[in-house]
C-alpha cells in the first residue's frame, strides 16, 4: 500500500477519507481478469464515489452517493447488492475541495482541456475525483456484456460485446478519477468518465459529451491504496509488457 495522505473528518475503516482505493489493475482487466475479488459491501467501506466493473465484466459500475450501480449492456441500470464481487475500482471519499459551475461545453476535448487545465493549476502529480452534475444536450456512453470464461482479452471484448448508447436532453451526473502520470503501470493515466442518468435508468462509460450547465465538484486526494487480486490468473501475467495502446483502446474506443 502506497499512503501519503492527510487526515480528514473520518469514517471509513483505514481512518482516513483522503485515499483512493483502487481495486486490481487495469492492466489486469484488459488481460482479461475478470473474476471479482471485493464485494460491493466490502467497497463501500472505502469510498461513497467512484467508478469499475463487475465479475465477469458484467457491466460498468458508477458509485454515487454511497450506492453502487450497474449500467449493463442491454441499457437498463440496476442497484448491485453487497454480495456481489468487483473486477476492477476506483473509489473514495469525496469530499469538495473545489465547486464550480460548468456551462455550454460543446464537446469531450473541451471538457478534458477544462479539467487538465485546473490539473495543471492544483498540481499533476496528485490524484482527483470529480462529480459533474447538470443537463447534458448530449452524452455517449457505452457498456459491456456479461463475459463467459475463458475470458477474452479485454480489447477483443470491445471488438463484439460492447454497446453503445447516445442519449440527448438528459439530466444526471458524471463520476471521474483523473490518475497522474507515474500510474501508468497501475491505470489509466488521465481522465476516466462514467454517467447515470437522474431518474437512475441509463448510464455507462463516456466516450462524448455536449454540456448545458452543471456543477463540478472537485476533490484533491493525496493517498493511494491498492487491493491485488489472489488469483493465479493475475499472478502469472507479464505486466513488463506495454499496453498504453490498448488502454487508449478501452478508454476512448479508437
Amino acid at each position: 500500500m502506497i499512503n501519503t495522505s492527510k487526515s480528514k473528518d473520518l469514517n471509513c475503516s483505514d481512518g482516513s477519507r483522503d485515499v483512493i482505493y483502487q481495486v486490481s489493475l487495469l492492466q489486469g482487466l484488459i488481460n482479461g481478469d475478470y473474476y471479482g475479488s471485493v464485494s460491493v459491501g466490502e467497497l463501500k467501506q472505502h469510498g461513497d464515489t467512484g467508478i469499475g466493473t463487475f465479475n465477469g465484466l458484467n457491466g460498468e459500475l458508477i458509485m454515487l452517493d454511497g450506492e453502487v450501480y450497474r449500467a449493463a449492456g442491454d441499457g437498463s441500470v440496476e442497484v448491485v447488492s453487497d454480495d456481489e464481487t468487483i473486477s476492477f475500482s476506483v473509489v473514495t471519499f469525496l469530499d469538495a475541495d473545489e465547486t464550480k459551475k460548468l456551462n455550454e461545453i460543446p464537446d469531450f476535448d473541451t471538457l478534458h482541456n477544462k479539467l487538465n487545465h485546473m490539473v495543471q493549476q492544483r498540481g499533476m502529480n496528485r490524484f482527483y475525483m470529480i462529480r459533474i452534475e447538470g443537463t447534458f444536450r448530449e452524452i455517449n456512453v457505452r457498456s459491456v456484456y456479461a463475459q463467459e470464461e475463458p475470458y477474452k482479452r479485454l480489447t477483443e471484448v470491445l471488438e463484439c460485446d460492447q454497446t453503445f448508447f447516445m442519449y440527448e436532453n438528459i439530466e444526471g451526473t458524471m463520476v471521474g478519477v483523473y490518475c497522474p502520470p507515474y500510474m501508468a503501470a497501475l491505470n489509466a493515466v488521465g481522465w476516466h468518465l462514467h454517467f447515470i442518468s437522474g431518474d437512475k435508468t441509463k448510464g455507462g462509460h463516456v466516450l462524448g459529451v455536449n454540456i448545458a450547465d452543471a456543477v463540478l465538484t472537485w476533490d484533491d486526494i493525496d493517498g493511494f491504496e491498492v487491493r491485488l487480486p489472489q488469483n493465479k490468473l493475475f499472478a502469472g501475467f507479464d505486466f513488463t509488457v506495454d499496453q498504453s495502446e490498448d488502454i487508449k483502446k478501452i478508454e476512448t474506443n479508437q
